[in-house]
């Protein structure tokens, strides 16, 4: 009797499909939080970048400085700020609902949980828009 021949094979590539990145077709809610976790996560860090330019101008004088001041009051960066305001609460109140399901407390109430965050969310935004625009 011969031993057969082993044959490995062959290593599953991942698959460059970014569309299932972000897929919530006929899933739950914890789908929707993770998608939304993942999008608020590479919009701060995209603010990130912006955050660095605009503190670049610091090195280039007082007078750049106060004009990206003034720009910056502006009513539509202004409303851009209520919504960057939405993203940090958003995800890091999501992070901390994360943090209680990965230590095993609270999975039975995540959907509970999720439309929490999205009310505190709304909420806290609504108030950071009054005290922004007043």
């Amino acid at each position: 009797m011969l031993a057969e021949e082993y044959k490995r094979p062959e290593p599953l590539l991942p698959k460059k499909n970014w569309e299932r990145w972000f897929s919530v077709t006929k899933k739950g809610v914890g789908a929707w939080a993770f998608a939304l976790h993942r999008l608020t996560g590479i919009l701060l860090v995209l603010y990130l970048f912006l955050h660095f330019y605009v503190l670049r101008t610091l090195t280039q004088g007082a007078a750049a400085y106060d004009n990206m001041v003034q720009f910056m009051e502006s009513p539509i960066l202004i409303l851009l700020e209520v919504g960057l305001v939405a993203v940090i609460i958003y995800h890091g109140l999501n992070g901390l609902r994360l943090m209680l399901m990965a230590l095993n407390i609270g999975v039975r109430q995540h959907k509970i949980m999720f439309w929490t965050v999205i009310v505190l969310t709304v909420f806290v935004s609504l108030i950071a828009a009054i005290l922004m625009f007043h």
